[in-house]
């Protein structure tokens, strides 16, 4: 049976007292009394005060991006084994944001891909359609090429090491959020695309839900076959929320 996965991405957001206030929230919210598996995803900045504050709980931490490379002159980037260092265990690659303000193609997040599981990190891997592409008719094939650039450059072994999250990028911060039904669809499309190269590989295979997720929509979105948890925005920036939604995946 597949684990439920709740990571929260802070994106752009907090402070030092901001987040001693939520983390310290959250460690007594949830104590040991949930049974999916949790990471906040911070903002290099804050990572060692997350590992300070979250060492020895059962609340991960990681990042939210990685350079494809190990080092180098590549000034403002950060690789995977400097995330390493800070005890990270999960790196968000290819969130619709960088793939939209940044231009982060689907050969580029491949690559990042592979320099992160080098690092024996877990590779949070989203994929997702905008809503003309929803609405032409083509999500299933935005997505498919997005999972096929990670298949070709890394192999499907991959998809043994790494998370999927779906996140349909229509539903993201404009508080649309995709039907159960709707997403279900998606999570068992992108299921099956990887059973075509290794069943087993796929059916144990953590397909996240990321499109504003909410404590009055998880328990719905989390009971669906393929959903296997959520990536979540900035419901993971209020405790008692992000408490919520990880119960409702329990």
């Amino acid at each position: 049976m597949r684990r439920k996965f709740v990571a929260g991405n802070w994106k752009m957001h907090g402070s030092l007292a901001a987040n001693e206030a939520l983390l310290r929230a959250l460690l007594a919210g949830l104590g040991n009394g949930y049974a999916a598996e949790v990471c906040v995803c911070a903002p290099f900045p804050y990572l060692a005060q997350c590992a300070s504050l979250l060492a020895g709980s059962r609340i991960a931490w990681g990042a939210q991006n990685a350079s494809q490379h190990d080092h180098g002159a590549y000034t403002g980037e950060v690789s995977a084994a400097m995330l390493r260092e800070f005890g990270c265990r999960h790196v968000i690659v290819g969130h619709s944001e960088r793939r939209a303000l940044y231009g982060e193609a689907d050969g580029l997040v491949a690559e990042k891909v592979s320099a992160v599981l080098a690092q024996s990190l877990v590779p949070i891997l989203c994929v997702g359609e905008r809503l003309e592409e929803r609405e032409s008719g083509v999500a299933e094939q935005v997505i498919g090429h997005q999972l096929d650039a990670v298949l070709s450059h890394c192999g499907i072994g991959a998809f043994a090491g790494l998370v999927v999250a779906y996140e349909p990028v229509w539903a993201i911060g404009t508080g649309r959020t995709a039907t159960p039904e709707q997403a279900q669809a998606v999570h068992a499309f992108i299921r099956g695309r990887i059973a075509a190269h290794d069943a087993a590989i796929a059916q144990a295979l953590v397909i996240q839900y990321g499109g504003s997720v909410k404590p009055g929509n998880a328990a719905q979105l989390f009971a669906q076959p393929d959903i296997d948890g959520g990536l979540i925005g900035g419901a993971s920036l209020v405790a008692e929320d992000f408490i919520e939604i990880v119960r409702a995946a329990a």
